[in-house]
């Protein structure tokens, strides 16, 4: 048998953090031996993670080598000056009237004081690290996964130091294109600075993955030899006498359980049967689908049917201004607030939903983001709902699969006209599911691209 080939990723998200940033290398660990590739882990020994699933814990390959050193974070300072300076760990801000004069002052400081990313003191003694540990066990060829972009600094300092040494950037999100970018409050300077790092890493990288079709096209366009890649979902076999396929969602963006103030819990099996319309993750100001809960409230209050058998469900966090707006609204009888759930009752309560709901950034320059979690969307064969900008690559993937349908955030009657439909479907006992072959989305394939495009580096 031919001997595996060594690649050392360096990843920050690793078990037990959750969110898809976790999901993306924890599966290709699983699969890259099938592919002729021995995976090695580089993360830190104590992070500062935003959300927490200890069940993907379990997930982690029995024998995968995994190697850790200290890392020192400014965010344990950040929250003491503000509770809301948690939400920066996960790239989350508070927005236009709902910024205080601390939160535009934490934003400040975070945007141009620590570029690329609160993480840049994890570099240097990476690099040191690495070097050495890298020519003692002979690993040619390193992955570094991004954001946090710091990351990427400590491949660019590897292959300054070992100029040999194939390196692979895998962009999760676009650096400067990412929508919170324009957040950040940057000086021309600190902007200046951003982009000739993200430059220097496009132009020394042997191979850049990117996780969507328009991304891939701007970072050839900014000097990267990219390649695509996407996110996808896990295939288990069938569980006991039953025929169907049974599916591991990976990417969940779940988290520690934090009190809710407007919205208590609730219990998913003391309710009945209702139209279901569920949101699983986390769901911040900056991707707010509000034309969407002004389509749900004038249809709850055109149909008095539709507003009794409607039910809208949150598995996971959303952010505490949203769910102010919605108490105060019509809606508020309708909601079930789950919060958080463990991996596989996350996915459960996805399955035994009738609609899907998504959201993305609304800006053009986001139409690039194709979301983990639509992946695990498609895996349950349920409609999915989308929000983002027009023509964005979510839009494309909804009908090549025919899973659903995508709208911009200035529709209102036709996200009415497509909800009240999949509804009256429902109330007739039709079925709605989608019926789409998503193989090509499934991780193991996944895995065959990636292996692919690293062998033809060697």
């Amino acid at each position: 048998m031919e001997k595996l080939k060594k690649i050392l990723i360096i990843t920050y998200y690793w078990p037990p953090a959750g969110g898809p940033g976790v999901q993306r290398w924890l599966k290709f660990a699983k699969y890259l031996p099938e592919f002729g590739y021995e995976p090695i882990i580089y993360t830190p020994e104590n992070p500062s993670y935003p959300l927490v699933d200890e069940t993907l814990v379990k997930e982690v390959p029995e024998n995968l080598k995994i190697v850790k050193t200290n890392i020192w974070e400014p965010y344990q300072i950040a929250e003491k000056f503000s509770k809301s300076n948690k939400k920066f760990k996960g790239g989350q801000f508070d927005v236009g009237k709902n910024q205080s004069f601390i939160s535009k002052l934490s934003i400040f400081i975070r945007g141009n004081f620590f570029i690329p990313d609160a993480r840049k003191f994890w570099v240097k003694p990476s690099i040191q690290f690495l070097k050495k540990y890298l020519v003692e066990n002979h690993i040619e060829t390193i992955v570094t996964t991004g954001p946090p972009h710091s990351l990427h600094l400590i491949g660019l300092g590897l292959k300054k130091e070992l100029p040999n040494l194939k390196w692979i950037t895998d962009f999760r999100d676009p650096w400067t294109e990412i929508s919170y970018y324009k957040h950040l409050k940057l000086t021309s300077g600190s902007d200046k600075k951003h982009r000739q790092l993200e430059k220097s890493v496009f132009e020394n990288a042997d191979l850049t993955l990117a996780t969507s079709y328009t991304d891939t096209d701007n970072f050839r366009k900014n000097g990267a030899n990219a390649f695509c890649v996407t996110n996808g979902f896990d295939k288990l076999e069938s569980l006991g006498d039953s025929e169907s396929e049974s599916w591991s969602v990976g990417g969940l963006e779940s988290w520690s359980v934090e009190e809710s103030e407007t919205l208590e819990f609730s219990n998913s099996k003391t309710l009945k049967t209702k139209f279901n319309l569920s949101y699983v993750g986390v769901l911040e100001q900056l991707r707010n689908p509000e034309n969407l809960w002004k389509a749900l409230t004038e249809l709850s209050e055109k149909h008095p049917d539709f507003a009794k058998d409607f039910e809208l469900k949150f598995v996971g966090r959303v952010d505490e201004k949203i769910l102010n707006d919605i108490k105060n609204s019509v809606l508020r009888d309708n909601i079930r607030n789950l919060g958080y759930l463990p991996h596989n009752n996350s996915f459960n309560e996805m399955q035994n939903s009738d609609l899907l709901l998504i959201t993305n950034f609304p800006n053009e320059s986001s139409k690039g983001i194709i979301p983990g979690k639509l992946f695990e969307y498609l895996a349950t064969g349920k409609k999915i709902i989308s929000f983002g900008p027009k023509d964005a690559d979510v839009e494309k993937i909804l009908d090549k699969t025919n899973a659903g349908k995508h709208f911009d955030y200035a529709n209102n009657v036709e996200i009415q006209n497509f909800i009240y439909s999949l509804y009256e479907d429902w109330k007739a006992g039709k079925s709605i599911q989608n019926s789409a072959n998503i193989n090509e989305f499934s991780r193991k394939e996944l895995t065959r691209q990636l292996a692919e495009l690293l062998t033809k580096l060697d």
